[in-house]
């Protein structure tokens, strides 16, 4: 009898993630993969499954990844040392060229390589691949004091979004594959730019129309002024946070980047802890989810 409780314990799981695969089917869900999700063998494991999952009962999931630890880590080994300014590596000739191996030839392809081995049918992708993303220089600002012009920091090969090459996205989900995508862009003379993931992963759901935006972080998710978890918030919620100061520090610029998914059309965006195994089902296909989740 034991056995039998124990599989009706499993189909009341099943049961309750019904009303989500419906919800969800044939829809985009864009998944930013990155922190601790991306070093830990089991969660890089349960990752894989998850998007395979997601793919098998007729969801679209495109991955875009991060990999600046990686990044680091071979230029260390290289002798050469990783600079920032206001959290943006700062990237000279050299050190794109670097960028781009490890994120386009090491990183993207592991993940490729992960997801096909549970099943998958994964494709890598960077910003050159068919124009995938057009980008032209970011310059940072910087106020010097108050009533002066901000001083214009130039951190190299650092790129911003000009547009989502979204045919190519959707003629590979429509076949069966799973996009991979790196967080690179091709400026206007074949240059390559180094562009944030969050941002790029919130430019391809917003070009896309997605349903979902994750944002896979090493954190709960967004708390509030006692530390506690925000299950949902409004958009109007999370500027006042903003502007408050208890959105701070690198949770800050991924709340920014939500914001700006939802109003390019993203249904809703989630910021949940990757640190948790099957933490995307677990946001996508529970009633309570695990992260906040972020609406207009």
């Amino acid at each position: 009898m034991e056995h039998i409780q124990s599989s009706m314990e499993r189909a009341d799981i099943l049961l309750e993630a019904l009303p989500y695969i419906r919800r969800f089917y044939n829809k985009t869900i864009v998944i930013k993969y990155g922190g601790h999700a991306m070093i830990d063998n089991e969660l890089k494991d349960k990752f894989a499954q998850d998007v395979v999952m997601m793919k098998y009962i007729g969801i679209n999931p495109v991955v875009v990844h991060g990999g600046g630890p990686q990044i680091g880590t071979f230029l260390k080994k290289l002798g050469k040392e990783s600079k920032f300014i206001q959290g943006l590596r700062v990237t000279d000739e050299e050190t794109m060229n670097i960028v781009e191996m490890v994120l386009v030839g090491m990183v993207n392809k592991e993940i490729v390589g992960l997801i096909n081995r549970h099943g998958g049918n994964a494709v890598g992708l960077s910003g050159k691949d068919g124009n995938l993303i057009s980008a032209e220089k970011y310059f940072l600002s910087a106020e010097k004091a108050k009533n002066t012009p901000p001083e214009i920091i130039d951190i190299g090969l650092v790129g911003k979004v000009k547009n989502i090459n979204t045919q190519l996205i959707v003629s590979l989900a429509q076949n069966s594959f799973i996009p991979v995508i790196a967080p690179t862009g091709i400026g206007d003379k074949g240059e390559t730019y180094n562009i944030n993931a969050d941002i790029v992963a919130g430019e391809v759901a917003a070009a896309l129309q997605a349903e979902k935006l994750l944002l896979l972080t090493d954190v709960q998710g967004v708390l509030d002024k006692d530390k506690k978890l925000i299950n949902t918030m409004s958009n109007n919620e999370a500027l006042k946070m903003i502007e408050d100061g208890v959105v701070e520090g690198g949770m800050f610029p991924k709340v920014k980047c939500c914001l700006k998914a939802l109003k390019g059309g993203v249904r809703k965006a989630h910021i949940i802890d990757g640190r948790l195994k099957h933490a995307i089902l677990l946001e996508v296909f529970t009633d309570k989810g695990i992260g906040t989740e972020i609406v207009l």
